[in-house]
Formats: structure tokens, sequence, C-alpha cells
């Protein structure tokens, strides 16, 4: 998967790399796709959710930036893989999960795994985290109709936000750069997400 499906792809972000061969896919998904857990493909999940493509993983994850011992908003637990491979990298994690089910499957999962640097909350991931701001790095992993104003609001000075941002089946990756008051907006490419439900998301 790395190799091919990444590297060959143009990602050059070591860290990611490195990450995401040392996560398990295969935990994350169902039993009746682990033949496809290392497959260049979004996969359905409980509750009509989906763990993302691994490409789409890894050039999420290359625009965020982020480094050992930063703070992660992660939005969209999902399985609870990205937030896995955020935790190899080194990063302490809070993600937020509106299904109470798939947050639960995440938090037994990823403390099988001995991801002990998340915590899985259950709640509007589209306000995010105001306890824990300013977050220096916020990743969504969900569509929004537009920068949900609550998560950019709630970046750090010099923190990034990643966010997919459009209409239900077209997106694009969109990154949010903070520079005191000003937010630096740039789109790097088009995607396709579930939406992201919630007060400053889609309507369900």
């Amino acid at each position: 998967m790395v190799e091919w499906q990444l590297r060959a792809r143009g990602v050059r972000d070591e860290r990611v790399l490195a990450a995401m061969a040392a996560v398990p896919r295969e935990r994350f998904v169902r039993r009746g796709d682990l033949d496809l857990a290392y497959a260049d493909e979004a996969l359905p999940i409980e509750a009509g959710q989906t763990i993302s493509q691994p490409l789409m993983v890894a050039l999420t994850l290359a625009l965020l930036d982020p480094g050992p011992g930063d703070r992660v908003l992660d939005i969209g637990t999902g399985s609870g893989y990205q937030a896995a491979i955020l935790a190899e990298m080194g990063c302490a994690v809070v993600s937020i999960e509106r299904v109470p089910e798939l947050a639960a499957g995440a938090r037994e999962r990823l403390a099988a795994l001995g991801y002990e640097s998340v915590e899985v909350k259950v709640g509007d991931g589209s306000l995010g985290d105001p306890d824990g701001a300013p977050w220096p790095r916020i990743v969504v992993g969900a569509a929004a109709p537009e920068v949900p104003k609550p998560l950019a609001d709630q970046l750090a000075d010099g923190g990034r936000l990643v966010v997919p941002v459009g209409g239900r089946w077209e997106q694009d990756l969109t990154l949010v750069v903070r520079e005191g008051n000003r937010l630096h907006t740039s789109r790097h490419g088009g995607c396709v997400f579930v939406p992201l439900i919630g007060a400053a998301g889609h309507r369900r």
C-alpha cells in the first residue's frame, strides 16, 4: 500500500508514510472486507460511514503537517483509523464522533492497539472542542458546505485546519492556516467524503 498507492503517487511525507506502514488497517475494517483492507478505495463501516481511501488519508495528513507532541482535534472518528495514524506520529489526539456506537467501537479498537494518546468523545464535531482550544491542528474526515466557523475560530495562531469543502458528491480538500487574525485558505484537489452532520455542517 505504502509503496504502490502512496509513494508512487506522489506522497513524500516520510512521517506519514511510516505511520501508515505501522498501523494495521485490517483492524479498522469490517470482517467481510478484510481482503480489501489495503485496497486503494474507501470502504463502508457501520452507521453508513466509511473508512477513507489510504491515498486520501495520506494527502490529508501531509497537508495537516502534524509533529510529535502536537495536539490534534480529529473530527469524525469513524473506525478510528486516522486517529491511530496521528497517534503513531506522536500526536495527542482528541477525536469527536457523533454516533455513539462508532465512538465505542473506536475506543475499544484503539485501546487494544495501545494508542493511549487518543481520547474519543461523542458530540457534534462541527462545533469542535472549545475546552481544548486553541488547537494547533484540526482535521475533519467529513465534508462541510463551507469551512465550519467554530473550527476556524478554535484554530491556534500558526495552526492548520484541513477539511473537505463542497456539496454532497464533490468537494475540495481545503487547507486553512491562521496567521494572527487572518485565515489563509487554499484548495488541494477534488475529493468525495460523507457529509459532516451538525450545527456548523450539513443538516440531516
